[in-house]
């Protein structure tokens, strides 16, 4: 088994799909009006609108209602990332650095949906993280 992306279930996609390009700084392939998906070299994102999930079974998600999950992409510099991006975004806290070994920020996307962006700071984590 191979895992393949993260769908998230956008009541406004074209803002969701923004923010993700702005965030990861890759363009969204929309392979439909209704669906689009930004591949990344580590992972894909795909994004929904709400009237996707009727194709599966309706009511069996809803766009905002998320406050389990945090997405997150590594980057080479978090704060580079954050001064570009501060601006733009909704910032939930700025960076700092975790007991874990990563120096991490977090941005809000417009359905609330928490992204952090995170660079390994200690050779334990960077050694943790070399292979994805």
């Amino acid at each position: 088994m191979k895992f393949a992306s993260t769908r998230l279930v956008a009541a406004d996609i074209k803002s969701m799909v923004a923010f993700y390009e702005r965030v990861t700084g890759y363009r969204a392939d929309w392979l439909a009006p209704v669906f689009a998906e930004i591949v990344t070299p580590g992972a894909v994102l795909s994004i929904g609108s709400a009237e996707t999930v009727a194709l599966f079974k309706e009511g069996s998600a809803e766009p905002g209602a998320n406050r389990t999950a945090i997405l997150e992409f590594k980057v080479s510099d978090v704060d580079a990332e954050f001064a570009r991006l501060k601006g733009h975004v909704e910032v939930v806290h700025e960076p700092k650095d975790l007991p874990w070994g990563n120096r991490t920020v977090q941005f809000a996307d417009p359905e609330g949906t928490r992204v952090a962006l995170y660079t390994p700071m200690t050779e334990a984590a960077r050694q943790r993280f070399s292979d994805r």
